[in-house]
């Protein structure tokens, strides 16, 4: 989960391009898994199309956010930047876990601010990586204000969980890798879109290469909302993603990269979002979080459908999640 309340850092003059995915890729190499991609048959999600699923929920931390969080240590330490204070980020969920798995490979102090409402499953998680774990109201406005508090009183480095060029570049590694394993056969590429900096590290990565859907629940669709609006606003946040997808606005980096290199923007329902991660598990054994399901939602529902002979990958961002409901959620779609 994660959102910019007024007041937090502003990035919007910076714009990421491909080198600065390259310098990212360079600069984590042996510190992330390359993971794997698996070509879903032509009939299996979408008529007539096969799709390339890339596989990042078996990334370190069972999430992409650990290429970014990596890119932006590992950065800071090249600078000098890191003191005794550590690093310090707000997060629901996956940001938290990478920022405190780059700091543990670091060997350096994370603090993670996280409210109330924060799954319990990604609390003990934190907390399992070393990370000192501060819970702070009910939303996540409220432990974003207080990292950055923190950040600027204690000197700590602050991670934004989607709004740091850094962050972005390094998220975008996966699409390089991506575009290599599929031999540069890929015409579209989906994301989830929460608050954008898979879709802004992906996007810049494959300018002029591919095209790009960020895809996004209705119940949190903050890029749907800034094509709009013509610019990043905030929208409410519910629905069954809002742990991973539950940005309050799209950030500015997003928005910037986003209207340079096209990326278009589909919205599904959350009931095609559960049973995308219903079939997930039941026909491919594939274990990912609803946020990650997005993309396949959209392919089953019909919300993007492909043309004829496109080639299709999507973007399996991650897998913290509840095993429980895996078959307790609404009856699967064939």
């Amino acid at each position: 989960m994660a959102a910019r309340p007024a007041g937090g850092p502003r990035y919007r003059d910076v714009v990421i391009s491909r080198d600065d995915v390259e310098a990212a890729r360079t600069r984590i190499a042996g510190h992330v898994r390359r993971t794997p991609v698996t070509v879903v048959g032509a009939g299996d999600l979408v008529p007539g199309v096969e799709v390339a699923l890339k596989l990042e929920q078996l990334q370190h931390t069972g999430s992409f956010k650990a290429r970014g969080a990596l890119n932006r240590v590992l950065a800071a330490a090249e600078r000098g930047e890191l003191g005794p204070a550590g690093v310090v980020a707000a997060s629901g969920g996956n940001a938290g876990l990478a920022v405190a798995y780059a700091a543990a490979r670091e060997c350096v102090a994370a603090r993670v601010y996280v409210p109330t409402t924060a799954p319990a499953v990604k609390v003990a998680r934190l907390r399992e990586l070393g990370a000192d774990v501060v819970q702070v109201g009910d939303r996540y406005a409220g432990a974003y204000e207080a990292a950055v508090v923190h950040a600027e009183a204690a000197g700590a480095l602050f991670c934004h969980a989607y709004d740091q060029p850094e962050i972005c570049a390094g998220q975008g590694t996966l699409a390089l890798e991506l575009h290599e394993q599929l031999g540069g056969h890929v015409d579209t590429v989906l994301v989830a879109v929460g608050g954008g900096g898979l879709m802004a590290g992906v996007a810049a990565a494959l300018e002029g290469r591919a095209r790009v859907v960020g895809v996004e629940p209705s119940t949190v669709a903050t890029f749907a909302a800034a094509v709009r609006a013509g610019g990043p606003v905030d929208v409410p946040v519910s629905g069954v993603a809002a742990d991973s997808l539950g940005a309050t606005r799209l950030g500015d980096i997003a928005w910037d990269v986003a209207g340079r290199t096209g990326v278009r923007s589909v919205v599904v329902a959350d009931d095609d979002v559960i049973a995308a991660r219903r079939i997930l598990w039941e026909q491919h054994r594939l274990v990912v979080e609803h946020g990650a399901a997005t993309v396949v939602a959209a392919l089953l529902s019909g919300a993007y459908r492909p043309d004829s002979g496109e080639r299709v990958a999507a973007v399996l961002c991650g897998a913290n999640t509840a095993l429980h409901d895996l078959t307790a959620e609404a009856p699967s779609r064939d």
